[in-house]
């Protein structure tokens, strides 16, 4: 016994010696002193030449000292002692590429490629071989003979990454596609990979290519299969209408499920497609299979109405709320109707009192924690706009009690800042920020940081806090719907403490209620004006990312708005902004995305 722990013990501090030299020695490699990591490999080879990674760095080693010909002894004694693999023919043709010598590499290149045919059990390590020196062209060559000449094997998958590496995405889109048709297992894989070469733009070269194969395929075999992922095409293109098409396609010949059409209805939505959207949700409710996805089709359909109902028609849309509540009822299942319907009626009706009787009435129902807190949150919400500031806090505190360990607890303690800060008491506000700033949620996180360090700078400038006191007077009168109220109120901060740190602060709140009220131009000018005075502060980053969201959505200067985003990119890689501004700076410079 006390002899086999011994022998372990030999071997497993063997083994780590081993390990530390090699580690050792790629260091010394990576550092470009090779002739140390050179001394290093030869001497742990001796030992361990059975040990690919130290037989690679000690050719590599050679190669990069251009002792060629010791690198090449070493690769072709491995080959003899290796029954002639013919993947080592790569390695020596590669090292004749290093001298220049394109000639002799192409022999070599050449011979793998014939032994490939004659061995095909060679083919995978031959192709990996040659794309390991990114040879793209003979591991697709090696790849595609051996199918040939034995079809059994299947090196789709393979083919298809060198594919799409090589630009060649029509091939790599058919590749993938025959892959899903033999195993639908590959349908993630492959859609992940499709992600990278898709785009929003309907005119390049991929999304054409991937589209007339699609149809194409669809017309020579019509399965379900083409129709989903056709949908899903569109919708990176940002065109619904012809996705709806999709989607009723494979509703009507599938098992007439909704859920697709309904997903699509949301997708349409967070796009702001609302003409579309609303075609959709139209179709879904006529095709109704339940009263309970009627139900909840129809309520999306107002939710999606309240967004883009004009003052004209808010009465009717009132009253058609009203009405899905009466056919269905005073209910659980209409819990979430009853809250949307005291929302509509206490920001967009000011009809506060009857918003607060119809949560009070839900609230006599059997609701769990969860429906409880909600019904809460959105009482306090509107005693908030009442200003019945003291009343909102008891709510927003019980939603925390109810939920402790739901997102919607730190959105509640959050607001009891906010509540806190729009009646004046920034002491107390600040201290729940400071919490808040480690929230599991990044966006509470970022909200809670931003007020705290708004209450912090505007308290040490100023120990009466006039302006911050204004400044939250205003951010109010946004809450309560009151645009102009608010944007006036922001006009007497700029003209009064003109030069203070609230400054851009009031800019930037008056940008995005300039927005609201969509006069492009001047919220175009607040941001411009806290990029140019104030560029390095904590607002500069937001004031590219919305100005560049301005450009491209409603003033149509993408290549302004590309700047901008190369902008957060390069000078705010912290930013909560970073990863959307990278993707949509790539998008406008045509990149593949990853």
């Amino acid at each position: 016994m006390r002899c086999f722990l011994f022998m372990l013990i030999f071997l497993l501090t063997g083994s780590i010696t081993v390990a530390q030299s090699e580690q050792l020695a790629r260091n010394f490699f990576d550092q470009g002193e090779y002739k140390k990591a050179l001394e290093i490999y030869k001497d742990i080879y001796e030992d361990n030449p059975s040990n690919p990674i130290i037989f690679n760095g000690l050719v590599s080693s050679y190669q990069q000292l251009e002792d060629f010909k010791a690198a090449e002894d070493l690769l072709r004694e491995r080959m003899n002692a290796s029954a002639n693999n013919p993947a080592i023919l790569i390695d020596i043709g590669h090292n004749y590429e290093l001298q220049q010598n394109l000639e002799r590499a192409e022999q070599f290149y050449q011979e793998a490629l014939q032994a490939g045919e004659s061995r095909p059990n060679y083919a995978y390590s031959i192709a990996r071989s040659f794309e390991k020196y990114s040879l793209l062209d003979y591991a697709v060559k090696a790849y595609e003979r051996a199918m040939e000449i034995n079809p059994a094997q299947n090196f789709n998958l393979q083919l298809a990454r060198i594919y799409g590496e090589q630009g060649n995405t029509e091939k790599m889109f058919s590749n993938y596609l025959d892959l899903i048709e033999d195993d639908t297992k590959f349908y993630s894989l492959a859609n992940r990979e499709f992600s990278r070469y898709i785009t929003d733009d309907p005119d390049t070269e991929a999304n054409i290519n991937f589209r007339k194969l699609l149809l194409k395929r669809s017309q020579e075999d019509p399965r379900l299969l083409y129709n989903q992922m056709l949908s899903w095409l569109f919708v990176q293109q940002q065109e619904y209408d012809k996705a709806f098409t999709q989607e009723r396609a494979i509703y009507k010949r599938g098992e007439k499920n909704l859920q697709g059409i309904l997903n699509l209805a949301l997708l349409a939505r967070e796009a702001k497609q609302f003409e579309e959207a609303q075609e959709i949700l139209t179709y879904a409710i006529e095709e109704s299979p339940s009263p309970a996805f009627n139900l909840q089709a129809r309520h999306l359909l107002l939710k999606l109405r309240t967004e883009t109902v004009t003052s004209a028609g808010l009465n009717d849309l009132e009253s058609e709320f009203e009405q899905l509540i009466g056919e269905y009822g005073v209910n659980n299942e209409t819990l979430e109707l009853q809250i949307d319907l005291a929302n509509f009626k206490a920001f967009r009706r000011d009809k506060k009192e009857a918003a607060i009787a119809l949560l009070d009435n839900a609230q006599e129902l059997q609701l769990s924690n969860f429906e409880k807190a909600k019904v809460k949150m959105a009482l306090a919400d509107i005693l908030v706009m009442q200003e019945k500031f003291n009343q909102a806090l008891i709510y927003y505190s019980q939603v925390q009690n109810l939920v402790k360990n739901d997102v919607m607890a730190q959105d509640a303690r959050f607001k009891v800042a906010k509540t806190s800060y729009y009646k004046g008491d920034f002491e107390w506000a600040k201290t729940q920020l400071d919490i808040l700033k480690k929230s599991t949620s990044q966006l509470i996180a970022n909200d809670a940081m931003e007020l705290s360090l708004l209450i912090n700078d505007n308290s040490q400038e100023d120990s009466t806090q006039t302006a911050l006191k204004k400044y939250a007077r205003a951010d109010l009168l946004a809450f309560q719907k009151r645009n102009s109220e608010a944007i006036s109120m922001l006009d007497t901060i700029l003209k009064i403490h003109k030069g203070e740190s609230i400054e851009d602060e009031a800019l930037y709140s008056q940008a995005r209620l300039f927005e609201e009220q969509a006069s492009y131009d001047k919220a175009e000018n607040n941001y411009l004006q806290i990029i140019q005075s104030y560029g390095d502060d904590i607002l500069a980053d937001n004031a590219h990312y919305y100005l560049a969201e301005l450009y491209i959505n409603k003033l149509e200067h993408p290549e302004k708005a590309k700047t901008l985003y190369e902008q957060i990119i390069f000078n705010f890689a912290n930013s909560i902004y970073f990863t959307d501004a990278r993707k949509k700076y790539r998008q406008l410079r045509g990149d593949i995305l990853e």
